[in-house]
């Protein structure tokens, strides 16, 4: 019993050493692949790779088990396949025109004791085809809503369908029908409301595939609106006066383009002298009776629309201007027509400020004459006669008397 025993303890030793042995020979012999994904009618390479491989056997093979390649020669008869590397550590092989009937899973396979498996799942995209873009509508009126329709047929996986307005990106509402092979078809509708700037905008179906890229449809918008109206006074500029004539031209722009224009006057008869060609109004010798609001209708298919001037007549003006050396024209001289009063007040201030610079000058001048002509006359001629007797003595005793007439002197202040 202590033999046998001792025997069986031996044996276990020995099978558990050979275990051992082997886990660390196959854990040390790692076998990697990777998936592979391809476009229909491309290439696929699969590659088999070893790490610390003990010259054991690789070999490759198809969703069915059979052997593609064993080591480097091909059993296979399928020319598509093709060798690209073989070495101790790595089977690579290509696979050139790939087709859905190639997709699956591949096996590597190194022969070892067991055999050591690792797989590599072959994906075939399908792109779709070229997307198709249908319009509800093939023109629209503004406020209203319009829908497109977007397909995108027979692809692998199914695809995805964007929806761009310009710079807006738009919500549609996708279904998917699967048609054969997991082939399937995606149609994406849009609905939304257009105004008049989404005329001539482009709506873009933008496709996203794996297998295919920047794939869109596009179509352009054809918005139809009401006109819009503006009036412009072409005569004259800056205020309206009495006896000016007056020019009002209306330009309205639609789509389709107004095949309309009308000219009335709110609330009042147009003056009977004016005069309307198409687009343009004219009133000659404005006077008060003409103020009010003269109004320019437009309408086309879609609608109509309109615009309002308000004219007001202002008194004639009551000062003559300026004359220039230079003539300008007409409009030029009505637009500055509001300026005669401040010339005036220049003109008065210049003649005042002369009339009183000549008031000035001739008070200077007067001063100055009164000044040199204005002081006490002086004499001697009648010194030392206060103590004469009589008239003839004092004649006779004054102070230097009629022979001192050179001795005479004047003063003057």
């Amino acid at each position: 019993m202590a033999i046998t025993g001792s025997g069986s303890l031996a044996i276990s030793l020995s099978v558990f050493v050979i275990s051992a042995a082997f886990l660390l020979k196959v854990e040390g012999q790692n076998l990697a692949t990777d998936n592979v994904s391809v476009i229909e009618g491309e290439t696929a390479t699969i590659s088999c790779r070893v790490k610390n491989n003990d010259d054991s056997v690789i070999q490759l093979l198809n969703p069915n088990r059979q052997t593609i390649y064993f080591k480097d020669v091909r059993p296979l008869k399928d020319s598509r396949f093709q060798l690209v590397n073989f070495s101790d550590n790595e089977l690579r092989v290509s696979l050139s025109n790939v087709s859905l009937s190639d997709e699956g899973r591949y096996v590597c396979q190194l022969y070892t004791d067991p055999p050591q498996e690792a797989y590599a799942d072959i994906t075939v995209l399908v792109p779709p085809g070229s997307p198709i873009i249908e319009s509800r509508d093939d023109v629209v009126s503004e406020g209203n809503e319009t829908e497109l329709t977007c397909t995108a047929m027979g692809s692998k996986p199914a695809a995805s369908i964007r929806w761009m307005k310009g710079e807006e990106e738009l919500t549609g509402e996708a279904t998917v029908e699967e048609l054969y092979d997991r082939m399937f078809a995606v149609t994406s509708r849009v609905r939304f409301s257009v105004t008049k700037e989404d005329d001539g905008v482009p709506v873009d179906c933008i496709i996203d595939h794996p297998a295919v890229k920047d794939l869109l449809a596009q179509r352009h918008l054809e918005v139809l609106y009401k006109p819009e109206v503006k009036i412009v006074v072409t005569y004259p500029e800056g205020l309206t006066r009495e006896g000016d004539n007056l020019d009002l031209t209306c330009i309205a722009e639609g789509k389709p383009q107004p095949h309309r224009i009308n000219w009335l006057r709110v609330d009042e008869d147009v003056p009977p002298h004016a005069v309307v060609a198409g687009s343009e109004l004219y009133i000659e010798n404005l006077n008060k009776s003409y103020n009010g609001t003269y109004r320019c209708v437009a309408s086309n298919a879609v609608g109509e629309a309109y615009d309002d001037y308000i004219l007001y007549v202002y008194d004639a003006p009551t000062t003559i201007p300026t004359p220039t050396t230079n003539p300008v024209n007409t409009q030029d001289s009505r637009a500055g027509e509001g300026a005669p009063q401040k010339i005036d007040h220049a003109v008065i201030g210049g003649v005042v400020a002369v009339v009183m610079f000549a008031i000035l000058c001739a008070l200077i001048v007067l001063g100055r004459y009164f000044a040199r002509h204005k002081g006490t006359y002086f004499t001697h001629e009648a010194k030392g006669a206060d103590d004469a007797a009589d008239a003839d003595t004092a004649i006779i005793n004054a102070e230097g008397g009629h022979n001192n007439t050179d001795e005479k002197k004047e003063y003057y202040i």
